[in-house]
């Protein structure tokens, strides 16, 4: 099944970094966030992100997991799932994107797939998510 939607960030917060500090050319930056999701993906989640990144040239990494409370399809409860993505200055690559298996609370307890994030050009940030539910 596939569900998708639009979100909006609601909220975002650096977080200290633990341990000793490596210097490098892209400083690791560590965020908390806080997502509204609207569509079929409704609701809202809170992200914990980690990234390598350089806002003049738009270049660098991120990856993050999320822990969401909504509905999907309908379908109410929570999970789990964590996404990556590279850029160059425009565009994304080697992306990552899973439903974390076993982390499903409610109706989509059994919750596993795969999905996406994609900015449109207008700005609108999408996600769609490709899940089954059931072991």
């Amino acid at each position: 099944m596939r569900a998708s939607g639009t979100f909006d960030v609601a909220d975002s917060t650096s977080a200290p970094m633990a341990g000793p500090a490596i210097e490098t050319a892209l400083p690791v930056g560590v965020a908390t966030l806080r997502k509204q999701y609207e569509g079929q993906v409704t609701g809202a989640s809170a992200p914990l992100s980690t990234a390598a990144f350089d806002q003049t040239t738009g270049t660098g990494t991120y990856v993050a997991m999320e822990s969401f409370e909504g509905t999907l399809d309908g379908q109410a409860g929570a999970f789990d799932f964590a996404h990556s993505a590279t850029t160059l200055g425009e565009g994304r690559e080697s992306e990552f994107f899973v439903i974390v298996p076993g982390g499903g609370k409610g109706a989509p307890a059994g919750i596993s797939g795969t999905g996406g994030v994609a900015d449109g050009a207008d700005g609108t940030h999408r996600i769609w998510f490709d899940y089954k539910l059931g072991r």
